[in-house]
């Protein structure tokens, strides 16, 4: 079992059996429990929770839809009226079970109700394990866009056991893989070369890996709690990544990791572009994220659709549009303003490389 101790929350790595849980929720005997889950938890993970832990035989279950259209201010409203329904407090705990988009909602929910109640993040995929149940970012889309509202609140403790990642289709796995590249690529080159050379699903899913790639994060939050600088460093892909998954949630939608990875490639692109990365540095980027992940094609009228919807990414201010860079494998810049016909030219190169591959 490995401990890490942060500022505001106990993470565990390892057989949930034998972690601190049953500790944890025993100590909330007398107070409601409520188990968050989506239609995959319920059906592959609850149970296992359920049978494994006798303090959960009273447990509330609320089951949200899954996907990403579905992580909305709606669906919480609901909650919250479910939760004063029943009465809960903010004495009361909440277990959320499940992806990023539950650990992401789950979070958002029990921070807002009643000003805050505590909760526990379970997170059953590799995204979610390494990225999005880390660092206390809890929100919901509006409108498309992506995590709009949201808030800071750290879960009292993230419980991390890999073999619920055996629930997973393969094209799940990968989606971790794309946060676990970006990790590699802003803060820690040793990680990234270690990454590319995994070749198999069981390179990834152990815990020695995973544990690296939640260092990397949980250093950058620690330094910078509520993203104020150094932070920021963890959007990189991110800028033309959730535009792209915002643009195709109402036709094909992309999950995060696949649309991460296509914005790490257009990302490193005009980093390339900005002087900021080698010829050799680009290329080796481009050929891990072309191997791993399928390419897309754009037409002009998406790529004016992705760059307006990136005119709403929080880093954004003064009406312009700011991206995070790479300045060489392992190292990344915040705040470098990039002006349309260059974010453009970086989707026209995805288009390019899409169509190459069709």
């Amino acid at each position: 079992m490995k401990v890490i101790q942060s500022t505001a929350t106990e993470i565990q790595i390892g057989d949930l059996l034998t972690s601190s849980f049953s500790k944890v929720i025993s100590d909330y005997s007398k107070e409601n429990i409520i188990i968050i889950v989506d239609e995959n938890t319920h059906d592959c993970c609850l149970e296992f929770l359920l049978t494994s832990f006798p303090d959960l035989i009273n447990a509330e279950i609320i089951l949200l839809p899954g996907g990403e259209e579905n992580k909305v201010i709606e669906v919480c409203l609901q909650v919250w009226e479910t939760f004063t329904e029943y009465n809960f407090s903010r004495k009361d705990l909440v277990i959320n079970l499940g992806g990023g988009i539950i650990t992401d909602m789950g979070g958002f929910i029990a921070a807002l109700y009643k000003r805050g109640m505590n909760f526990i993040n379970i997170p059953t995929s590799l995204l979610g394990m390494v990225d999005a149940c880390i660092g206390g970012k809890n929100g919901v889309d509006l409108n498309g866009f992506k995590n709009q509202l949201g808030v800071f609140k750290n879960p009292s403790h993230i419980f991390i056991d890999v073999s619920f990642l055996k629930t997973l289709p393969e094209r799940e796995i990968y989606n971790g893989y794309a946060e676990m590249l970006k990790h590699g690529l802003i803060s820690d080159k040793k990680l990234w070369d270690d990454l590319i050379k995994i070749k198999s699903d069981d390179g990834l899913l152990n815990e020695e890996m995973i544990f690296r790639t939640i260092r990397v994060k949980l250093d950058l939050v620690e330094a910078d709690p509520e993203e104020a600088n150094v932070r920021m460093k963890l959007n990189f892909g991110h800028t033309i990544g959730h535009a792209l998954e915002s643009h195709f949630l109402s036709s094909t939608a992309i999950p995060h990791g696949h649309a991460v990875a296509l914005g790490i490639c257009a990302e490193a692109f005009l980093s390339f572009k900005k002087k900021k990365i080698s010829s050799e540095e680009f290329h080796q980027i481009e050929e891990v994220i072309l191997r791993n992940f399928p390419m897309i094609q754009l037409t002009d009228e998406d790529v004016s659709d992705v760059i307006e919807r990136m005119k709403n990414d929080k880093k954004n201010h003064s009406g312009a549009i700011y991206f995070v860079l790479l300045e060489g494998i392992g190292n990344a810049i915040t705040n470098i303003k990039i002006k349309e016909k260059e974010v453009g030219e970086a989707l026209f190169h995805l288009n390019l490389l899409g169509k190459a591959l069709n």
